[in-house]
């Protein structure tokens, strides 16, 4: 059976396509025979169907049977009859968060069409850089420009040491530190979350994520997100946000907040973990050897420059392992996957 279309509780008001982040990639993908269907972007996936914003404002979509809703992902442009809000089709994603579920071999959307990935971490234990790279190896691989987000820097000895180590993790990395309770943080982060820009956010529970969707929201829009305190002990937050959903922000762009992902297995990520440890990748097409591990051969251009001082043996060793734990959680596949590094 097809759902029935009705307005969603809490509407958003109607508005253009570009301001919801519709671009000339979305519409490049219409045939001639899909004219008359309408544009509309995914803002929460649910188990068993999914609402939508469109020009005329905030819809839930008639799904036809056996749609799987496990197939989209917040974000998602899809084409839907303007009469009865039927899905048609959704179009191929400029940009796509993939991440691998624990017990899983397969791939879960956790958002699309993103054009920046806040990646927030705060200045306490919290910190950790071989984390915060798979984090990093995500955006690269997806096409979403990463930007890491220091939070409690007021509460850190020395908040510089943190800014430093973060910046290290990657050439041309942007790192800022914000305040997210405070509204300067929204002025901060402008330039990122403009009309019909799209900003998602991950890190680990009681960082500030929830706090920050908030402070970008604005205090002219309902509360998005419930937040949370974290424990003492372990500075370890509890979970507040369950499900993704996307945001209007103040300043006219997007932002998805994402559940807490405290564990995050890298898997299809090879070209970018290659984005991220560039220093090493390109290091290696100078070794003596082809098939060089970089660990005992003669000629090794990688070990030189680790003896050098030129990179980091940490570095190196973490590289070593998310290259390992990329190949024996990527299926071998005998075609295409289907879809393009940076969403498809």
């Amino acid at each position: 059976m097809c759902r029935r279309v009705t307005d969603l509780p809490h509407s958003l008001p109607p508005a253009p396509l570009a301001s919801l982040g519709w671009l000339t990639f979305f519409e490049e993908q219409r045939e001639p025979h899909e004219a008359e269907l309408a544009p509309v972007r995914i803002a929460m996936v649910h188990r068993s169907r999914l609402s939508a914003l469109s020009e005329a404002g905030s819809v839930e979509l008639t799904l036809p049977v056996h749609t799987n809703t496990g197939d989209f992902a917040v974000g998602d442009w899809v084409l839907v009859d303007p009469r009865t809000r039927m899905l048609h089709r959704r179009l191929t994603r400029r940009t796509v968060l993939e991440r691998r579920v624990e017990g899983s071999r397969t791939l879960q959307p956790a958002a699309a069409n993103v054009d920046t990935l806040f990646i927030v971490t705060s200045c306490n234990a919290d910190f950790n850089q071989a984390r915060l790279e798979r984090y990093l190896a995500l955006a690269n691989q997806g096409g979403t420009n990463p930007v890491i987000l220091l939070t409690k820097a007021d509460m850190a000895a020395d908040a510089d040491v943190y800014h430093r180590q973060a910046a290290e993790l990657q050439r041309g990395l942007d790192v800022v530190t914000v305040n997210p309770r405070l509204p300067e943080a929204a002025r901060t982060l402008a330039s990122w979350c403009g009309v019909g820009q799209t900003v998602a956010l991950v890190g680990s529970s009681g960082v500030g994520k929830s706090t920050l969707v908030n402070t970008l929201a604005g205090p002219g829009q309902a509360r998005p997100q419930e937040t949370g305190g974290i424990r003492e002990h372990d500075v370890k937050g509890r979970h507040t946000t369950t499900a993704r959903s996307l945001h209007a922000i103040a300043g006219g762009g997007w932002v998805i907040d994402t559940p807490g992902m405290r564990t995050l297995h890298v898997s299809g990520a090879t070209e970018g973990i290659a984005t991220l440890f560039a220093e090493i990748t390109e290091l290696a097409h100078s070794c003596r050897f082809r098939d060089c591990t970089h660990a005992h051969e003669p000629g090794c251009a990688v070990q030189a420059a680790v003896a050098d001082g030129t990179v980091n043996p940490e570095r190196l060793t973490r590289w070593r392992k998310l290259l390992d734990e990329n190949h024996d959680n990527t299926p071998a596949f005998t075609g295409p996957r289907g879809r393009r590094s940076a969403g498809g």
